[in-house]
């Protein structure tokens, strides 16, 4: 699969692969006791423990890799639902008539003038009681326990889509005009056909490119509310709580550092990969265009 990428990408789909499979398989080879509270609190990088131990003495790769699993899923799902949301506007907006298509960019535009970490505490403190109230009425005790990390996921792919929305309208205004949607007009062929058959199948590469572009958005915007203490919480962790937590544990009499680097390390290793293969990815497509 990676061989079939444009060879500027393939070196960061690997390290990208690596990465995901690392946060999924990893953890399944710690001691048990590894993730438990522990005798060896803020323990520095050793055999033992090769990224140290944090306050409570548990493993911190460990964490790090777990937290990795929170990071990415939220990233990935977060994007998927700003995908959805994003292509479906943008392709009415840019195929409707100029004055549906004001309006919906004109909305668009009131949206972008919304503060993000607003609108996400407003998601969060009016529909997180009310998930959990839902869920535990029907029984499903994980939804009761991940009722915060649901709305985050579903909040950041509401405030995603505006970008994807704009790029995949601005798309459908040249594609609208091409010959071979002229032809399926004149043979008949319907306004929903024409945006199926027709336009969405040629924005394909495009929609990936800024799909691959849109997970770091997701990872990037969650570890801030994270790290603000608005995101992910306890038991569950993500990158921006570990770092969060890490912060916290600094002081100007002892300085643990390793609490702070080594999370950044994953981070920042994961957007570069991420960023670095939408960028190749964008100019594959671009020099296919010409």
């Amino acid at each position: 699969m990676i061989h079939s990428l444009p060879r500027p990408a393939r070196i960061p789909a690997l390290i990208l692969g690596i990465m995901i499979g690392s946060v999924l398989f990893l953890p399944l080879l710690f001691p048990s006791s590894y993730a438990l509270p522990g005798a060896e609190t803020y323990a520095p990088p050793g055999l033992a423990h090769l990224c140290g131990t944090d306050l409570n003495g548990r493993d911190l790769l460990l964490r790090i890799l777990e937290g990795g699993r929170i990071s990415l899923l939220v990233g990935i799902c977060g994007a998927a639902i700003s995908l959805i949301i994003g292509t479906a506007y943008g392709l009415i907006a840019g195929s409707a008539r100029s004055s549906v298509d004001n309006s919906m960019m004109r909305f668009v535009d009131i949206l972008y003038s919304v503060p993000r970490l607003i609108f996400i505490l407003i998601f969060i403190n009016a529909f997180n009681e009310r998930l959990q109230l839902a869920a535990n009425s029907h029984g499903w005790d994980w939804l009761v326990g991940s009722s915060r990390l649901v709305i985050l996921i579903l909040s950041l792919g509401i405030i995603e889509w505006l970008t994807m929305a704009r790029i995949v309208r601005g798309q459908t205004l040249t594609l609208r005009e091409r010959s071979y949607v002229a032809a399926a007009r004149v043979l008949g062929e319907g306004y929903w056909t024409i945006l199926r058959r027709h336009l969405l199948p040629n924005l394909a590469g495009i929609i990936l490119v800024y799909l691959t572009l849109a997970i770091p958005s997701v990872i990037i915007d969650e570890a801030f509310l994270s790290f603000l203490g608005l995101g992910v919480q306890a038991p569950q962790s993500s990158w921006g709580s570990l770092l969060s937590e890490g912060a916290a544990s600094i002081n100007p009499l002892k300085g643990d550092w390793w609490l702070i680097l080594f999370p950044s390390i994953a981070l920042l290793i994961t957007l570069l990969a991420l960023y670095s293969l939408g960028d190749a990815l964008r100019r594959s497509i671009s020099a296919k265009g010409r």
